[in-house]
């Protein structure tokens, strides 16, 4: 598997890529390959005399590459100039990457120069699924939030087109996933209540048959994010598996409410599939 990992070099980015528990999690889902990019803007210069900030990018990666290679990936680095999601995007599609990967700081995204606008416009223009890690602030300086990122897996679903493609996802996280959790948030009548039910236990045996996972099913009413983020608490899920809605061209001016809330609001990993994704490798 292919990978693209996007850094802008902070601390908080250093943590994701420090983890060894995150790195095993990556290499456990079958990653081999990682494409390490930085994006400097393009009214972004380095001040010093003969240099300029795309050198210093470069040398600044250096640091980053050795801690994937000490782990056994092959990497490569890359630094470009411009829009960073229209970059990070780019050369996810120019490699035929099976995803991307971002940090973010936890319950304060928009601190953060990556997750703002970057991530969330990655997001509604991607055709490659995006793995948002969650970076939060400690005593010591940056940790990830939720280090085991596929061990407890929360999938939220409307059972809609694009919901089933983030579902078909499963199969890749089975070298890192011990349970998994099925979410569906209703109108909370009796009859839809059952109906989704029905629905999530027929996919909790298939996807139990097919992943030997430990499945879990759930209904909840109200708001979606408010329910989801509920469920993420309740079993201690480590990431949220969610598919974006509507076509590329729709999603770079809506990605679509519950989605959107919950790559920019959420605090827990989320791995969004857009509905161009095609299936991991």
């Amino acid at each position: 598997m292919r990978i693209v990992f996007a850094t802008d070099l902070s601390d908080a980015n250093e943590a994701a890529i420090e983890s060894r528990t995150c790195l095993e999690c990556l290499d456990n889902i079958g990653v081999s390959e990682v494409h390490l990019l930085t994006v400097v803007p393009d009214n972004v210069s380095s001040g010093l005399p003969g240099m300029d900030a795309a050198s210093d990018a470069r040398e600044a990666l250096a640091p980053q590459r050795s801690v994937f290679e000490r782990a056994g990936f092959d990497v490569e680095t890359h630094v470009a100039r411009g829009t960073p999601h229209r970059r990070i995007n780019g050369l996810a599609e120019r490699l035929d990457a099976d995803m991307i990967v971002v940090g973010s700081r936890g319950q304060a995204p928009l601190q953060n120069r990556l997750i703002g606008g970057t991530v969330r416009n990655v997001a509604r223009t991607a055709v490659r699924p995006l793995l948002v890690e969650r970076i939060e602030e400690t005593p010591d300086g940056h940790a990830v939030k939720k280090e085991h990122l596929f061990q407890d897996v929360l999938y939220a679903t409307d059972f809609s087109e694009n919901a089933a493609r983030a579902y078909d996802y499963f199969p890749a996280l089975t070298g890192a996933t011990e349970r998994a959790y099925l979410l569906h948030v209703g109108g909370g009548d009796a009859e839809s209540t059952a109906t989704a039910e029905e629905r999530l236990d027929k996919l909790a045996s298939d996807l139990g048959d097919r992943t030997g996972f430990h499945v879990e099913t759930n209904v909840r009413s109200g708001n979606p994010v408010d329910e989801i983020t509920a469920e993420e608490e309740r079993v201690g899920a480590t990431t949220t598996l969610i598919g974006a809605r509507g076509t590329s061209r729709l999603r770079r001016l809506l990605l679509g409410s519950t989605a959107e809330s919950i790559v920019a609001r959420g605090t827990n990993n989320v791995l969004l599939v857009p509905p161009e994704a095609a299936a991991p490798r």
